[in-house]
């Protein structure tokens, strides 16, 4: 039996696939059921920077109202058992979730600025998370703001959740970076201790007949994986953190092609939520299945063994490989 282990975060697994952000990890038997399965570890839906500011607000403008009364005032003081506070109950159902589950439990935090939001992150850990997966979620629409000032805001805000725990962070980046390599670098020495390449954004679309804007939500594909792919090979020797690739994949050929460019752990979404927990039984018994079947004695032989240092064309992850795919379709035969 091939050895499945690798390492995130610091964190040793039992094997590379991880379960990501999404609506599995709001119910525990969902969780537990992932765990059954074989999954390494989970990532829970995210706490949104806007739940907690909203909610201090709201609160804060309820402990102030009639604070210019009477004495007999003190009666608008609410009761705090009748509130059930957003980051108050992802803060007990993360801790539910740990005492539960005997893999590693991520928290996923969720903002783009700094300010008092980020006190959470160290609640988070005395929660008892065992990592935390910082999700940058920001679309910079302001001209006035270059792309230097945007990394600049990353990087501050990385160095700012960083201080506040002991616990390792990842930081999940946006494929839309002027400079991915770069940023990976600075991430790195801003004290991330991993980064998921790549968010997901979710584009809204246009209803033609209400002329309204509506939310879209499309389940990832395969094919999503390949930029993925690209920018972990290459970003994989350029950092000291820890790789892990979100966003098609999939299947075990997918978790393979995933070690071979360099990540430490595979997330897995979509495939989850079309086929259920179980699926990731499937995927391990494939994975194990092919490396058997490729002499592959472990996951770790096998890491960055195809990263753009490794392989013998390392150009082919750079702009050589388009030109290369435009000259393949063009020298087709006819009919093909």
């Amino acid at each position: 039996m091939p050895d499945l282990s690798t390492a995130w975060l610091g964190l040793a697994l039992p094997n590379p696939v991880v379960a990501s952000s999404s609506p599995l990890a709001e119910r525990l038997d969902d969780l537990r059921r992932l765990e059954d399965a074989g999954v390494a570890a989970v990532v829970l839906h995210s706490l949104f920077e806007e739940q907690i500011t909203l909610e201090a607000h709201d609160l804060d403008s309820i402990l102030g109202r009639g604070t210019e009364s009477q004495a007999e005032a003190a009666t608008y003081f609410p009761e705090m058992r009748a509130w059930n506070l957003g980051p108050v109950a992802y803060l007990e159902h993360l801790a539910k979730v740990k005492a539960a589950l005997r893999i590693p439990v991520i928290a996923s935090l969720n903002g783009a600025t700094t300010g008092g939001w980020i006190r959470y992150a160290r609640r988070l850990e005395e929660a008892g998370a065992d990592a935390l997966e910082l999700n940058v979620y920001a679309v910079p629409t302001d001209p006035d703001r270059s792309g230097q000032d945007v990394e600049r805001a990353l990087l501050d805000l990385v160095g700012d959740v960083v201080t506040r725990v002991r616990i390792p962070v990842a930081v999940k980046l946006t494929p839309f970076l002027s400079a991915p390599v770069h940023m990976a670098r600075e991430l790195a020495a801003a004290g991330a201790r991993g980064l998921v390449l790549f968010n997901r954004f979710y584009q809204p679309d246009l209803d033609l007949e209400q002329l309204e804007v509506v939310p879209s939500l499309t389940l990832s594909s395969p094919w999503t994986l390949r930029l993925r792919l690209r920018w972990v090979a290459i970003v994989s020797n350029h950092t000291t953190a820890d790789l892990a690739v979100t966003g098609g994949v999939h299947s075990a050929e997918d978790v393979l092609k995933c070690m071979m460019v360099g990540a430490r752990v595979a997330m897995m979404t979509s495939a989850l939520l079309r086929h259920g927990p179980g699926h990731v039984t499937t995927v391990l018994a494939d994975l194990a299945a092919w490396m058997q079947a490729h002499e592959y004695d472990s996951i770790r032989q096998m890491q960055g063994s195809m990263s753009q240092r490794a392989v013998a064309d390392p150009a082919a992850f750079e702009r050589a490989n388009y030109i290369r795919v435009l000259r393949s379709w063009g020298t087709r035969p006819a009919g093909a």
